[in-house]
């Protein structure tokens, strides 16, 4: 594969070019957030129904959110079982903003850990309710299946606890989710610098999805622009097909004998 050919995200039969999709909490402003979603080029924004007036529609965050731009992503944050998460994805899709959701479902109100049995059933119903859904899970693998098993139109499992900045610390378990997955893996909380992003991505994960380290960053903008180019150099590097690993040195150049 060339790495100047097409190389599209694609997700449930839509085509996307970046593969970095950002999160729209902890911003210092929404004006902020919004030059920080165009300095990171992305095409999917993930925003929190509970920070959302679904009543009015577009009378708060969204109004710094181009729709005709970027594809929304509503997340069920705040969800702390199955009945709220679906609850909050129906009205979502009843106020007119998306029939994709990022399932989040956390009980858990210190480590911010997602909870595996209700994702599940929760993803089970909106699948059935026609909804396109992108589960945040653990680095599980067997959950991973199960859910592709299910439909899910992704798979996203944490680097590290959302908001820790700690970089890949599942690594081992990304690596098998990576191996053995049928649908898009999106590695998702926990990655902290630009080079986080571009190591997951010359793991093999089709996208990262980063809010935390970018919006925290004393130059939102710039960080931003950094894990654009981090998530491009990691994608490039993983398509290039890396050479493996050595214990011993190998010289680049061929020791002759032109100095004897």
């Amino acid at each position: 594969m060339k790495n100047n050919s097409p190389d599209p995200l694609i997700i449930a039969g839509k085509e996307f070019k970046s593969r970095l999709i950002l999160g729209t909490g902890k911003f210092p402003s929404p004006e902020t957030m919004a030059a920080a979603l165009e300095a990171s080029g992305c095409e999917i924004v993930t925003v929190a129904l509970r920070r959302v007036d679904l009543n009015a529609p577009g009378k708060d965050i969204l109004d710094y959110i181009d729709r005709d731009k970027y594809h929304l992503l509503p997340n069920t944050s705040g969800a702390r079982n199955a009945e709220e998460a679906v609850r909050l994805a129906k009205l979502s899709r009843a106020a007119g903003l998306s029939s994709w959701v990022k399932l989040e479902v956390i009980p858990d109100p210190r480590f911010l850990l997602p909870d595996p049995i209700e994702t599940l059933e929760a993803a089970r119903i909106l699948i059935k309710e026609g909804f396109t859904v992108l589960p945040y899970i653990n680095a599980d693998p067997i959950l991973a299946q199960r859910l592709t098993d299910l439909g899910t139109a992704t798979v996203m499992p944490l680097a590290a606890p959302i908001g820790t900045n700690k970089g890949l610390v599942t690594r081992g378990s990304l690596e098998i989710i990576i191996e053995l997955g049928r649908v898009p893996v999106v590695v998702d909380a926990g990655l902290g610098k630009p080079s986080h992003a571009a190591d997951a991505m010359e793991m093999g994960a089709d996208a990262v999805l980063v809010n935390t380290a970018i919006a925290v960053a004393e130059d939102p903008i710039e960080m931003a622009h950094g894990f654009r180019l981090a998530v491009e150099a990691g994608r490039r590097g993983y398509r290039s097909g890396p050479g493996a690993e050595r214990f011993e040195a190998e010289a680049s150049s061929p020791l002759t004998g032109f100095l004897g």
